[in-house]
């Protein structure tokens, strides 16, 4: 390999929000030596054109209809030029020099078809928060992820060569399209993570109005991916019924506990309605699945408790009192 990295194209998609788009670029054109920067802008109807034309160096295509996120990264996918492609939300920030240490680790493994790294979460105040996922698996990650996505979206760089064999983002999957394609690129390919943070991730707040606050819309999308699409993959119909039985028992507990976490959030922000739909989301993946999550709620409090009273400096009523 060349002392050049190869090119690398980042894909910005924007729909009226002028005001943090520029930033998104800086970070993006700071990422690395040797990028495209495509921002699509989604029909917006603002001045966000006009800031677009502002920014030098970027090559900015313009939609007159809505597309969805998808539809918009499939615009900038057909556009690049880059060997390797990744997406950037315009409210998150690539952190400088991340994709080159990425890229260089996935020129280095010819058989890996995407390398993910940490977000650094920021609050609502823009401070940092934590990193997420904790611990970053990696090789074989198939069914890991049929469970539950934990590859942010912004952190993941693939090869654009896998396009003629993948296709385009489904863009019918409004709010699980990188999800879905994570999902379709583990099932042939290899991935590897690079365990350390590559980008900010705005958080989303059931006040922020971001898409990803939607939770019972994205469980329900989900839900209906898995049924209709992840369940029909080839390595899900040639396994066995009891892994077959299991993946789905992990995805749709999975799904339960991310609406229970969510119902509460939005009931701590003072959203009854949001709160509301998010309940009635999580009774409508049936009474199995709620059981389930009641059990490994129970386990986890359990061993929990077992550790903490092997600790000899923790009191065991404090935690039976928590407990309740």
């Amino acid at each position: 390999m060349s002392d050049q990295t190869p090119l690398t194209s980042i894909i910005i998609t924007t729909h009226e929000r002028p005001e943090l788009l520029p930033r998104a670029v800086a970070s993006a054109f700071s990422a690395g030596t040797n990028v495209e920067v495509i921002v699509v802008d989604d029909a917006s109807t603002d001045e966000t054109s006009s800031v677009c034309r502002r920014l030098s160096g970027i090559d900015y295509l313009r939609v007159d209809s809505r597309q969805g996120v998808a539809g918009a990264r499939n615009i900038g996918l057909l556009a690049s030029r880059g060997e390797y492609v990744t997406f950037l939300d315009d409210d998150d920030l690539r952190l400088p020099q991340s994709i080159e240490r990425q890229v260089r680790l996935l020129s280095a493994d010819r058989q890996a078809g995407l390398i993910y790294g940490q977000a650094t979460c920021l609050d609502e105040q823009g401070r940092p928060a934590d990193s997420y996922p904790q611990n970053c698996p990696q090789g074989d990650l198939f069914w890991n992820l049929l469970e539950q996505n934990f590859i942010p979206c912004g952190s993941a760089i693939f090869r654009r060569s896998l396009l003629p064999q993948l296709g385009l983002l489904d863009d019918g999957a409004p709010g699980v399209d990188d999800w879905d394609w994570w999902i379709r690129i583990a099932e042939l390919f290899p991935i590897i993570a690079l365990p350390e943070p590559v980008i900010q991730w705005r958080r989303a707040t059931p006040s922020s109005g971001q898409g990803s606050s939607a939770g019972a819309s994205i469980v329900s999308a989900s839900v209906k991916q898995y049924r209709e699409y992840w369940s029909k993959l080839p390595r899900v119909t040639a396994a066995a019924d009891n892994i077959r039985r299991a993946a789905w028992q992990r995805f749709s507990t999975n799904m339960a506990a991310h609406l229970c976490w969510e119902t509460g959030r939005s009931l701590a922000y003072g959203k009854p309605g949001l709160a509301l739909k998010n309940f009635f989301g999580l009774v409508s993946l049936g009474p199995l699945v709620c059981l389930r999550l009641a059990r490994r709620y129970s386990r986890d409090r359990l061993q929990r408790l077992i550790r903490k009273t092997r600790t000899p400096d923790t009191p065991l009523g404090s935690e039976v009192e928590r407990m309740h």
